[in-house]
């Protein structure tokens, strides 16, 4: 199992093993969307990933999605990112912000009743949770062609603001159905501007912000994350041909940037993972898809067979804050509760056993 555990050059970082921390969403900031001591021991705890990437983190009040989310857009934000950058560090750990716009993934009532923003108005599918019961999506405002350099700029400034907060990095989110990822599909996008009617047109948006965060903050600094075809919140791209086509355009126009890392949010052993990783060049992240959670074996494999650079695992590191040593060690796992994923206290966030104990 050498090859799961060996170092790993990733631009700046000097990584001391193969296995991430994947982004996963936790719904416990405080008041302001600011992170809390309690965040700071949550991410703490889990400092032995190779790389941590953090929750989905919104660019601006606007572009919160789901109830308590943490934000990088206040003073107060970045201090709280301080705390949490800070912990991880003590630990010499190293840990980047994923930076996430929900687009139409969004209700007023969980953002102090601000608007929603997308490429185009066209309502996303299902429910979302707020502090009223469920409720549905909100039929979003189409953005106007002059405001989209604006909501780039966002991005780049919270890039900065990571950076100030003592972060190692960002990543960008453009999958699973959020603002860019609602850009690229041809469902949630049918713009007749310069970002849309065309593959090409589509991915502008992508392109536009890799390469605003890239110029904030250095390429080295910086990871990218798709994941195309997987329908997620109703961003369906059911055309192969427009699919491959869009996907190519997005990661042509960013490989020359020579960000860190692409991470792919789909099995890596499709045919189009594996022809955007050979357009790309550069390290790619795996893991087995939306559905699926990611073992130790499935991770060995998809190094043995040349599919990916590093994996990202979620679910199992949260139960499991010291996973690297468990998998290593072949030890006994803790099972993830699923009904305390979001929201709540202490209790499946920093309660979780490591092995030692």
């Amino acid at each position: 199992m050498s090859e799961l555990f060996a170092p790993l050059t990733m631009k700046s970082w000097d990584l001391p093993h193969r296995i991430l921390l994947a982004p996963m969403t936790r719904s416990r900031a405080a008041e302001g969307m600011v992170p809390t001591e309690l965040t700071a021991e949550y991410y703490a705890q889990r400092a032995s990933a190779a790389l941590i990437v953090t929750e989905g983190t919104q660019p601006s009040a606007v572009g919160q999605g789901y109830l308590t989310t943490p934000g990088l857009h206040t003073d107060e934000q970045v201090e709280g990112w301080r705390r949490v950058a800070d912990a991880v560090h003590a630990r010499d750990g190293r840990i980047v912000a994923q930076i996430m716009h929900a687009g139409r993934v969004a209700h007023p009532d969980n953002k102090g009743g601000l608007e929603t923003v997308a490429p185009s108005a066209v309502q996303a599918p299902g429910q979302m949770f707020t502090a009223h019961g469920m409720q549905p999506m909100a039929l979003p405002r189409e953005l106007a062609t002059e405001e989209i350099p604006g909501v780039v700029e966002e991005f780049a400034q919270a890039a900065r603001n990571a950076v100030a907060a003592g972060l190692d990095g960002v990543e960008v989110h453009g999958a699973n159905g959020y603002l860019i990822h609602q850009f690229l599909a041809p469902s949630t996008n049918v713009r007749t501007d310069g970002y849309g009617g065309s593959p090409a047109a589509r991915a502008r948006f992508a392109i536009e912000v890799v390469t605003a965060v890239a110029e904030a903050i250095g390429p080295d600094k910086v990871g990218l994350r798709i994941s195309p075809g997987n329908g997620a919140n109703g961003a369906v791209e059911d055309d192969a041909d427009d699919l491959e086509a869009t996907y190519s355009a997005l990661v042509e126009g960013i490989a020359p940037l020579g960000i860190a890392y692409l991470s792919v949010h789909n099995d890596p052993r499709e045919d189009l993972v594996k022809r955007l990783r050979g357009i790309f060049g550069g390290t790619l992240v795996a893991n087995d898809g939306f559905a699926n959670m990611t073992s130790k074996e499935s991770a060995q494999q998809m190094l043995d067979l040349g599919l990916a650079d590093a994996v990202a695992v979620g679910r199992q590191f949260l139960a499991n804050p010291d996973l690297p040593r468990r998998w290593e060690l072949d030890a006994e796992l803790n099972e993830p509760d699923p009904a305390t994923f979001y929201g709540g206290d202490h209790r499946g966030y920093t309660d979780y056993p490591a092995l030692s104990a």
